[in-house]
């Protein structure tokens, strides 16, 4: 795979797909903040891991229509938020997830007539996370669906042999459903199928949605992932519009 632009993307807030009004993403970072522990026999700084952070900065074009840009981010709610960017909406294509307080909503008029909002999105609890989607971009299912699978490399150290020894952690926003209730849940393989039958990821189902929402679930730490995983459905529904993703840890990671 080559090198690639950033059009096509898309950003969901809580559940929301705000893709469409939003202008630029400035910032999505993170990771863990540099201790320095410089010793006085050391001729050059020294530094070990601090605690895990994140942000996702980006910029909103002012739409008051109904469950746009204005009504969803303008509320400035104090509980959290869960903020997933997908670089495009090809199955496995990367995604950058984050469980945040929404900071702020500051307005810009220029003098050309725009108007636009900035909004940053501060990490609380676990730091920004890159996993892979496991559906491409928005997904729509009407019965219990097994999705296509996604290939998600050689796995941890030393044995690179596919399998991931530390867990993962998966985001799902759900943006509507019709029926009672849909309940989103992952399934693993080492062979894709082949000769190892998928199998329900231990701790890989979410709760089941029964309208628009969000949720953040993460397995034991400790837990073996094998190299190959799907989004599955279940549940009573006619119509059900969601978009999952994972972050597979293939080093220790710890929140």
């Amino acid at each position: 795979m080559g090198k690639q632009s950033g059009l096509g993307d898309n950003l969901y807030v809580s559940g929301y797909d705000l893709s469409g009004d939003i202008g630029s993403l400035s910032n999505i970072g993170g990771g863990p903040a540099a201790m320095e522990v410089t010793g006085i026999d050391k001729s050059a700084p020294e530094r070990i891991g601090g605690r895990r952070d994140g942000r996702l900065q980006f910029t909103s074009f002012f739409n008051p229509g109904t469950d746009r840009s204005h009504l969803r981010l303008s509320a400035l709610p104090t509980s959290d938020v869960i903020l997933s960017y997908y670089r495009g909406t090809a199955l496995g294509g990367p995604s950058a997830h984050i469980v945040a307080k929404q900071a702020n909503y500051d307005a810009t008029r220029s003098d050309s007539g725009e108007f636009t909002f900035a909004v940053e999105a501060q990490a609380n609890g676990y730091g920004l996370g890159w996993g892979k989607s496991l559906t491409a971009g928005k997904r729509t299912d009407t019965v219990g669906t097994n999705g296509a699978s996604v290939d998600f490399g050689p796995g941890s150290p030393p044995l690179f042999n596919g399998a991931a020894l530390f867990g993962l952690q998966a985001y799902l926003h759900v943006f509507a459903v019709t029926g009672t209730s849909v309940t989103v849940k992952l399934q693993e393989s080492s062979d894709n199928g082949v000769g190892d039958p998928w199998a329900d990821v231990v701790g890989g189902a979410f709760t089941a949605a029964t309208g628009v929402t969000s949720q953040r679930i993460e397995t034991a730490r400790g837990q073996t992932v094998e190299r190959y995983l799907r989004a599955v459905t279940t549940g009573t529904f006619t119509n059900a519009v969601f978009a999952v993703s994972a972050v597979r840890n293939d080093v220790a990671v710890v929140f």
